[in-house]
């Protein structure tokens, strides 16, 4: 008899998968939402991070279904760390209200969009070579028509500006920030 795991709705979380590299933080979230974990990209307490400001939150009761899943897809990371209550984790996505306008920030990239028409007003942050580049694609579109910079861009810069753009959207959705 083969057991499928079953994907759950809700998020426990309790561990964290932790990176010497923020690619390979990166490609385990990848693959494991790929696989149907219900994981959390986020940013470790201070005292928890090794070589890399990201780390990946996990159910902690499904470790030995992510560790044989990272071994399969050959996914490095350097240890499982239970979360203790020793530190707070991150959130990587804060939002802020100005007059007219949302920005929302995720890591150190901001996006800046007009809550009445949805129009990107301003990007700003990190110090990545895509940058200008991301700056220049978004600039002046509508949040619903403006392409993913995780498909444009190719540095964490790129993936912490997808993230904003992602809550970004979501925030339009239900009403203008």
């Amino acid at each position: 008899m083969i057991f499928k795991r079953k994907k759950k709705s809700s998020f426990e979380g309790g561990g964290l998968l932790l990176f010497d590299k923020v690619e390979e933080a990166i490609k385990a979230e990848k693959v494991l939402k790929g696989a149907d974990y219900v994981v959390k990209l986020v940013a470790p307490p201070p005292t928890l991070r090794k070589g890399c400001d990201l780390a990946v939150e996990i159910n902690l009761v499904e470790q030995m279904g992510i560790e044989r899943l990272s071994k399969q897809k050959d996914v490095a990371y350097l240890e499982v760390v239970p979360l203790k209550g020793g530190g707070e984790l991150l959130e990587i996505v804060k939002v802020a209200n100005f007059n007219e306008a949302t920005m929302v920030k995720a890591g150190n990239m901001k996006i800046t969009f007009d809550r009445d028409t949805g129009i990107i007003l301003n990007t700003s942050g990190g110090g990545c070579p895509d940058i200008p580049y991301l700056h220049a694609e978004l600039i002046d579109k509508k949040l619903t028509e403006a392409p993913r910079p995780k498909e444009i861009g190719f540095t964490l810069c790129a993936l912490m500006m997808d993230r904003a753009l992602v809550e970004c959207l979501e925030l339009w959705r239900k009403g203008g920030g």
